[in-house]
């Protein structure tokens, strides 16, 4: 069988950070929603996304294929329910598709009368769905302990060395590779997932849950509380809590990182704080690209959001619930506004519009830091998003 995922209009309210990725490489916990899916079917898969999209993240279509949504987590019900699909026949909870079996030439070009003649089935599971920006600081803890018992379910960590102070070491797993200096790591709240070639080093403190994903680094002294995910390649240091980087980007200074998620290739420069509580202690709201206005959360600790590409300068401060949207560039002294359109350039005192050909430059440099190569579909991708976000630039 051939697994496709799937976004649905989730996807808008997951901006920024679907401008440049389909929902199912969003990191939630220690995995991203394609890892998750992945980890359960025991195969891989491909996408269907936006057209601009499509080359980074390709359709793979076979003659029986089976279309999944990805911005529902897996669970075990769901999959076995899954492999009880017919042909043109959908899994739903209540008006949501969750999956759909369907021949190739059906795919781009959906036949609904035909998938209405085959009853749906309904799932016996009580699916989480990622639906909103708030969604990913209220479900980090759990996906966390979830993919934690996935990735180190029958399976055995590498040695914790005798230079680490560890509490509850039985929930910390260490991969291979992966370098513990003089920290201390405490796991009675949570597990400890620390990931292939990582790097933690002296005095750090990291208290679960805690997921530190491959070749990360945690640089000296940082204070890592949970629930907290450092994807790949990361660098990070200060304070962070409550927080999810999706990967490589960069805090590796001091400054507080808290209930906030940054995308890729990110930088928050030396002592970049965010707030994460009104000074009145109300639920926080946030931008929300659908609805195109700030929509209340249920969330009285929220921080900052930001998009891939996206960069602040020293001493930054942002706003309780700021969205930052793709390649912006923030500097200045004061709180920032809350919503910062993608490739904005600027401060407190204004905003101007961030030169496309300059972003690109910066983004080059940036991967070629990391030994990697910033190509032509990497730039459709940016040149899309820039194109299709001038009308915020003009809020």
């Amino acid at each position: 069988m051939n697994y496709i995922l799937f976004g649905d209009q989730t996807r808008n309210h997951l901006l920024p950070f679907t401008f440049t990725r389909p929902i199912a490489d969003i990191r939630i916990g220690i995995l991203t929603m394609r890892e998750k899916w992945e980890k359960y079917l025991g195969k891989k898969t491909s996408t269907l996304t936006e057209d601009y999209l499509s080359k980074k993240y390709p359709l793979i279509k076979e003659g029986d294929n089976i279309l999944i949504n990805s911005s529902v987590f897996p669970d075990e019900t769901i999959l076995k329910e899954i492999h009880q699909l017919t042909p043109n026949q959908t899994l739903i909870t209540g008006e949501i598709i969750i999956a759909l079996r369907l021949k190739s030439e059906d795919i781009e070009n959906l036949d609904w009368d035909i998938i209405d003649s085959v009853a749906p089935l309904h799932t016996q599971s009580s699916p989480k769905k990622l639906q909103y920006l708030s969604d990913l600081i209220q479900m980090n803890e759990s996906e966390i302990l979830g993919d934690f018992e996935l990735i180190t379910q029958g399976r055995k960590s590498e040695p914790i060395p005798d230079i680490a102070k560890v509490t509850a070491p039985e929930k910390v797993f260490v991969e291979k590779g992966a370098v513990i200096e003089h920290v201390i790591i405490n796991a009675s709240e949570g597990p400890v997932y620390i990931g292939k070639e990582a790097q933690i080093m002296d005095g750090s403190i990291l208290r679960g849950p805690v997921g530190i994903g491959e070749s990360a680094k945690i640089r000296m002294a940082a204070r890592i509380y949970g629930a907290t995910s450092i994807g790949p390649h990361c660098k990070v240091g200060g304070e962070v809590s409550h927080s999810i980087m999706f990967g490589y980007s960069n805090k590796a200074h001091d400054g507080f990182l808290g209930h906030s998620v940054i995308g890729e290739w990110c930088n928050l420069g030396a002592d970049t704080n965010t707030s994460n509580l009104k000074n009145n202690y109300e639920n926080v709201r946030l931008w929300d690209y659908e609805e195109e206005s700030f929509l209340k959360t249920e969330l009285q600790f929220c921080g900052t959001f930001m998009g891939d590409h996206s960069k602040c300068g020293i001493n930054t401060m942002f706003n309780t619930g700021t969205v930052v949207g793709v390649a912006s560039q923030v500097f200045g002294a004061g709180f920032m506004r809350n919503f910062i359109p993608s490739f904005s350039w600027g401060s407190v005192s204004g905003f101007a519009v961030h030169n496309f050909d300059k972003s690109i430059e910066v983004a080059k440099r940036v991967y070629a830091r990391r030994g990697l190569d910033f190509d032509k579909t990497e730039e459709d991708i940016l040149r899309h998003v820039y194109e299709n976000t001038l009308s915020y630039r003009r809020l």
